[in-house]
């Protein structure tokens, strides 16, 4: 049988096999070093790399993207629908990451729930970045309604089944939640809500418009309303005993990525809602779902990196260009080099604070809380850089949606503006440092352990030290976080990953280089040997 590789009109050369793209586990090592770091369950990761990697998900997770969303809001008869159409594939691989646990593995009991559930959207995130956002909401959803005392609704929302029927939630054995708190005047200054909530029949009544809501086929939402008491967080079902609830869906947003997850923005035409928390504590409420939701948007853009990462380096391992391959180029290696620094950091620290989320005591808990916020800075703002040299790695193959690496860079800003972006993160980092002790101390402590393994560290410990005092005001917030990110970075790579990786990220510490491979690090090639490490 002859070759499609092979044709009579032309032969296709010089070109990588694309059956050798690196796997999502097995190629994986630095996946599977920090996951047995953090104690997370290497099976039920391995597991779900193998079934996103089939052939039929993978064309899932493209029909998803392909066929977008559409908005169905009136029946034939002229009577209201208020309802989202996904494609088929959207719901394959919803259904995919559900029956994985994705959502509910950190809260079933079983050790480093929380790691696995990390790994779990580091492997999605690399393939259909969009259906990570309702199932994200799902997996945060869970404390914050168990601590509001509703454990019915949480303990569907853990079900592993997936039920997209537009019913009542009493007739559905696993529920889906979604978030609605932006509104146009505020943004991410909640506490500006104009949506006002008003007691009626036992429950309360809501009345106002909400700029951004993501996922709005849930089964419920958790949102932010005033009442005379001031800001406070209610749950509001999608369906009603009757009939669907007063949530009149106004149209769907046209992002620039993420295009499988419909977010839209939504009018509550006094739609029956119930509280949750105290009256007027609406932000401690829903702080608990935003916390969790923040390891994702810290673990995400960490498997966005390695998938444009693993792309260039299939490429330049594939591929020659004058009279060498391209990974033998010297050059090349000094740019792959810095790409699977910032990579391998991203990982490493994304999986460290996935530990502290696994931690019982109040030091774990602290540093998850302060941890997080740094995670979610740093991570996001490589991300960008990172892609966009990958991409570039592969020419102009790179910008065509033959290859993977538009989508990639399409998202690669999502998660520093989703959950608060750059600026509000590092103000929180500097709020949390200043009004909670435990959380200085917990940094601290994590900080001090990483002392005396790498002269490197110990060092830019005591530079920062010095020169950080009690912290920066507002306007050096941002060089703050910077600065605590690559610490802890370091610190996170030196336990998961000493050697090349620890020693070349060490190397270039402090360093604010533009470009990749501007720097001229040594040790390239064993840096590039340790990345790609397939045992």
């Amino acid at each position: 049988m002859t070759s499609t590789r092979d044709l009579a009109t032309h032969r296709v050369e010089n070109q990588p096999d694309p059956g050798t793209v690196p796997g999502l586990w097995a190629d994986d090592a630095m996946l599977r070093r920090c996951l047995a770091g953090a104690g997370g369950d290497a099976r039920a990761a391995g597991t779900f790399a193998e079934t996103l990697q089939t052939p039929e998900m993978r064309d899932a997770a493209e029909a998803a993207r392909r066929d977008l969303p559409r908005l169905d809001l009136f029946g034939r008869d002229g009577a209201r629908r208020d309802q989202v159409a996904y494609s088929p594939g959207y719901h394959a691989v919803h259904a995919a990451g559900r029956a994985a646990g994705y959502h509910a593995v950190a809260w079933e009991g079983a050790a480093g729930g929380h790691a696995t559930h990390a790994a779990m959207v580091y492997l999605l995130s690399q393939v259909e970045p969009g259906i990570c956002c309702p199932l994200t909401m799902a997996y945060a959803g869970v404390p914050a309604l168990q601590g509001a005392g509703r454990d019915d609704w949480a303990a569907k929302l853990m079900d592993r089944g997936y039920d997209p029927r537009a019913v009542p939630e009493a007739e559905k054995p696993a529920l889906t939640l979604g978030m609605a708190m932006t509104e146009k005047q505020g943004g991410s200054d909640v506490r500006a809500n104009s949506t006002r909530a008003e007691p009626a029949d036992g429950a309360w009544r809501l009345t106002g418009h909400k700029w951004f809501c993501s996922a709005p086929m849930s089964d419920g939402f958790l949102t932010l309303a005033q009442t005379k008491a001031g800001l406070s967080c209610f749950l509001v079902p999608r369906w009603l005993e009757d009939g669907p609830n007063g949530i009149r869906l106004q149209r769907l947003k046209d992002k620039m990525g993420n295009v499988a997850n419909a977010s839209s923005e939504i009018e509550y035409d006094g739609a029956r809602a119930e509280m949750l928390g105290e009256d007027g504590e609406g932000v401690r409420t829903i702080i608990e779902m935003v916390h969790h939701t923040r390891l994702d948007t810290a673990m995400a853009p960490a498997a966005l990196m390695r998938a444009a990462v693993a792309q260039a380096t299939w490429w330049v391992e594939g591929r020659q260009a004058f009279g060498a391959t391209l990974i033998d180029q010297p050059l090349m290696q000094q740019v792959l080099a810095d790409l699977v620094l910032d990579a391998a950091a991203a990982t490493a620290l994304g999986f460290r604070i996935a530990r502290a989320f696994d931690g019982a005591g109040e030091a774990d808990r602290a540093f998850a809380r302060i941890g997080v916020a740094i995670a979610k800075f740093i991570n996001n703002k490589r991300c960008i850089a990172v892609v966009a040299e990958a991409m570039e790695v592969l020419g102009g193959m790179g910008y065509v949606n033959d290859t993977p690496m538009p989508m990639l860079y399409r998202e690669a800003p999502l998660n520093s503006i989703w959950e608060g972006s750059g600026n509000v993160i590092c103000l929180d980092i500097l709020r949390t440092l200043a009004r909670e002790p435990r959380a200085a101390e917990a940094l601290d402590a994590v900080l001090d352990a990483a002392r005396g393994q790498h002269a490197g560290f110990d060092a830019a410990l005591e530079r920062h030290r010095a020169t950080s005092g009690n912290g920066p005001d507002p306007a050096g917030a941002r060089g703050f976080a910077l600065d605590l990110g690559e610490l802890l970075s370091a610190a996170a790579l030196l336990d998961a990953a000493p050697g090349p990786l620890a020693d070349g990220y060490l190397a270039r510490l402090g360093q604010r280089r533009d470009v990749a491979g501007a720097g001229g690090m040594a040790g390239a090639d064993r840096i590039l040997g340790a990345w790609l490490d397939k045992t």
